[in-house]
């Protein structure tokens, strides 16, 4: 049984990743080219405005054309789609994000469905998940492709592995199993999904060589759901009371990580794991476009 995994820190391939891209950023500042990236945000959800204000903060500091646009909780679905409109026209900008959750009033599909395809920097268009799925080279979804450089950086072996994917999100689950089974080195792996509907899922989850979490739920996965060895990737950021904390809260994943540590082989932290990396393979789809823009 390990007594030392490998702690998989977002951060250090977060950094690495930043890295590469100030170099392919500042090849795109001879060309006169400057990534452009909007953020759109209806409404006062506080989660979003902490993504939201993380999102500006780093990509500013890479240099980027980053704007915020603060729309208010009343904003209708017809003005959010002539703006989105207006931004597909625009020369400059290269990336367009529209945080979710929006209000109840707005069709959040539709809203996803009018931004361009080739703005479509979150990967959510129905014409970048059909890609992924074809296995073409379009825009994938942030957090699976994060999950994929983390496993990239520190040369964790997939073809061959049987993963197991807890959930069936569109942002999560479903890309996450379909980027796992492409021909390509970064895969090659065979996938199983459990959900909220699979009967007896711990008899799956203690099959994973590769066991990815994104139940959205706290502490979900157990040391009896994870056999010795397996690698342990934790999508889940919970918030859950801490009376002992300086906040009153503290963050989790959906792994129960103290459990689980001396039976790993490696395992995501929360904080610090794949969290970091979404915003990271935010700005590197920009970085793309722009460079795609060129074309």
């Amino acid at each position: 049984m390990p007594n030392n995994p490998l702690i998989l820190r977002g951060k250090d391939v977060s950094t690495a990743i930043k890295a590469e891209l100030a170099t392919r950023i500042a090849a795109l500042d001879q060309q006169g080219v400057k990534p452009g990236l909007t953020a759109i945000l209806v409404g006062e959800d506080p989660a979003s405005q902490v993504y939201i204000r993380s999102k500006e903060r780093q990509s500013g500091k890479l240099g980027f054309n980053s704007q915020v646009l603060r729309l208010p909780e009343r904003t209708s679905e017809k003005e959010l789609l002539a703006l989105i409109n207006k931004l597909n026209a625009d020369k400059a900008v290269h990336g367009i994000l529209v945080q979710l959750p929006l209000p109840k009033h707005i069709d959040e599909q539709r809203v996803i469905e009018s931004i361009d395809p080739d703005k479509d920097v979150d990967g959510f268009h129905p014409v970048s998940v059909g890609k992924l799925v074809l296995g073409l080279e379009g825009f994938v979804s942030c957090t699976p492709a994060g999950i994929l450089e983390i496993l990239r950086y520190y040369d964790i072996e997939t073809q061959g592995k049987h993963v197991v994917i807890v959930g069936r999100s569109n942002i999560v689950g479903k890309p996450m199993a379909n980027l796992m089974i492409q021909k390509r080195p970064l895969g090659n792996s065979t996938v199983t999904l459990v959900h909220t509907r699979t009967p007896d899922m711990a008899y799956h989850t203690r099959q994973a060589d590769i066991l990815i979490a994104a139940a959205g739920v706290p502490e979900f996965i157990d040391v009896d759901m994870i056999k010795a060895g397996a690698v342990v990737i934790d999508v889940g950021i919970n918030r859950i009371d801490d009376p002992g904390s300086e906040k009153g809260y503290r963050l989790v994943g959906d792994v129960n990580y103290n459990s689980v540590l001396n039976k790993v082989s490696a395992i995501t932290p929360v904080p610090g794991g794949v969290g970091v990396m979404t915003i990271a393979m935010l700005l590197s789809n920009t970085v793309k476009s722009a460079e795609n823009s060129l074309k």
